[in-house]
């Protein structure tokens, strides 16, 4: 019985063993393996070794896994790993001739209204900035006036 300890150790192992070796290999095209640890070296060393005995795809989980059980171990983990599920690739898919996305005219713009947005259907018009302010003017001049 695997415990739920182990099982996350061994997801998180997986994790990092995918994510490191496809910054290893992705290195080593650019020609920088040599800066790489001796201990990445000797994980893409294994892969090109594998490489010439079997397919790219094969090659690739094989040393994946590899690098698991040890980053399995590194972690803490107890036992042999538990197998973990790892996400299905999608499936290479034939390259497209019609490559080219139609694209298409966007939905018209709604106006603004041109009444309050409590107004009803029947249409009043916004009072004029100009009238506002006269009523303001008109109110501070009575409570002015009113004070005195």
């Amino acid at each position: 019985m695997v415990k739920a300890a182990d099982m996350m150790i061994a997801r998180r192992a997986d994790t990092r063993a995918r994510a490191d070796f496809a910054t290893w290999k992705m290195i080593a095209k650019l020609n920088g393996a040599s800066s790489l640890s001796a201990e990445a070296q000797n994980f893409l060393a294994s892969y090109k070794t594998l490489l010439e005995d079997t397919s790219e795809d094969e090659a690739t989980e094989a040393t994946i896994r590899l690098m698991y059980k040890t980053y399995y171990a590194e972690m803490g983990g107890v036992g042999k790993p538990p197998e973990v599920r790892s996400v299905p690739s999608e499936p290479k898919l034939e390259p497209k001739t019609d490559n080219v996305t139609a694209f298409r005219r966007p939905a018209a713009r709604l106006a603004r209204p041109t009444t309050f947005p409590g107004a009803s259907a029947g249409g009043k018009q916004q009072l004029p900035v100009a009238l506002i302010f006269a009523c303001l003017i008109v109110v501070y001049v009575g409570i002015r006036y009113f004070w005195r």
